[in-house]
């Protein structure tokens, strides 16, 4: 028989929790996600497909601003320059704001132009932006136009 110095010796149950097992696994999956973010943000290069969407129907006088290959800046078929962007498009929609502006930019432009574009716009007020691209059965036509016919020289 063991010896006890009193009753109140013996082991009771604890009725609290011990979240230290808690902090530990909180931790860990803490670490896990702080490396884990900046991997996830990796830039993938991306050659984005053609829209093959039942296209929306087109306005009777659409306001479409362009951006060319070499930077240049059309509204219509006009030039403008980016400064001037804001009152051109002020006045081709008759301060409309909620007019939706079509934009259509060649592929070779780079992705910084295209939002830089983009911000301007925003900046003048034009937030209702669409963006236009070939219709999948366009895109199918200019492939086959553009591609190397049988017994054709390379």
């Amino acid at each position: 028989m063991a010896l006890r110095l009193s009753e109140e010796d013996d082991l009771a149950p604890e009725a609290s929790i011990n979240i230290t097992p808690f902090i530990d696994v909180m931790l860990v999956l803490l670490i896990i996600f702080m490396v884990a973010a900046p991997l996830s943000t990796v830039d993938v290069p991306v050659d984005l497909p053609v829209a093959s969407s039942k296209p929306a129907p087109r306005p009777a006088d659409p306001v479409v601003v362009t951006l060319q290959a070499d930077g240049a800046l059309l509204l219509g078929r006009d030039p403008v320059t980016p400064e001037a962007l804001g009152p051109a498009i002020e006045a081709a929609t008759k301060g409309d704001r909620e007019a939706r502006i079509f934009v259509s930019a060649d592929k070779a432009v780079a992705y910084g132009e295209m939002m830089a574009l983009l911000d301007q716009m925003r900046a003048a007020g034009y937030l209702r932006v669409g963006l236009v691209g070939l219709e999948q059965a366009d895109a199918d036509a200019l492939a086959g136009a553009l591609a190397p016919t049988a017994g054709a020289a390379p």
